[in-house]
């Protein structure tokens, strides 16, 4: 029997990796986005685009009835600078959507379900530097037993970038092949721009995701390009 891996799948540094992994690691490959009336949209035109070239299927779900009911700065109807805290929550940046991995996780799941496929990957990482705590493995780990729980499933939460912080994320993309499509193609960008192009990729170079990705990007460069 076929292992079929449905993939939550935004066109940004982490979920292209995860994308790649998934396709050497599994028989069929499932990639799934979603429009939540994001600021950054441009991201779902990466991502058809990277789609294609990794040769994977794509579906973009609608949800933009998502940014009715919750507050970040990263939804097309918010004012707020994305730099800022979190207006409901202080100890977290106002680019934060509650429960939005929580929401992407249970429709990949109803997904997974309907394809008959028993993994899901996920590009969630505790390295992320915001620390959102929807990112966490415990967090994972206890919705993956919920939907599990709630569906009499099996399905298995994969996150291979758990414990790898950006920089060592660069050196994985290499080893996979994919390099250069994370570099020219993926788009991580809060702010949506695709103007400027450093050697690290696409951005405005000033929020908060293009800060992360450039450095990382710099301590991939000292620290492993020339391992690989």
């Amino acid at each position: 029997m076929a292992r079929k891996c449905v993939v939550s799948f935004s066109g940004g540094q982490d979920s292209t990796t995860v994308a790649a992994w998934a396709k050497k690691e599994f028989d069929e490959v499932v990639l799934v986005g979603f429009d939540y009336n994001q600021k950054h949209k441009i991201e779902l035109t990466q991502a058809k685009l990277i789609a294609q070239k990794l040769s994977l299927p794509f579906h973009i779900i609608n949800i933009s009835f998502f940014s009715q009911i919750v507050e970040s700065a990263l939804l097309q109807n918010n004012q707020k600078n994305i730099n800022d805290p979190h207006l409901t929550n202080s100890n977290l940046p106002a680019s934060f959507v509650p429960n939005r991995n929580a929401l992407f996780i249970t429709i990949v799941h109803s997904f997974a379900q309907k394809i008959g496929a028993q993994h899901i990957a996920l590009g969630v990482s505790e390295q992320d530097y915001s620390g959102y705590p929807d990112c966490r493995e415990n967090f994972i780990d206890a919705i993956e037993n919920s939907l599990n729980l709630g569906s009499e499933t099996n399905i298995q939460i994969h996150t291979p970038l758990m414990h790898l912080d950006k920089a060592k994320e660069f050196a994985l993309a290499k080893d996979l092949g994919v390099l250069q499509i994370v570099l020219e193609d993926t788009h991580t960008c809060y702010e949506g721009n695709r103007s400027n192009y450093q050697e690290w990729g696409y951005g405005c170079g000033v929020c908060n995701a293009c800060i992360l990705r450039k450095k990382a990007y710099e301590k991939y460069l000292k620290t492993y390009a020339h391992q690989h």
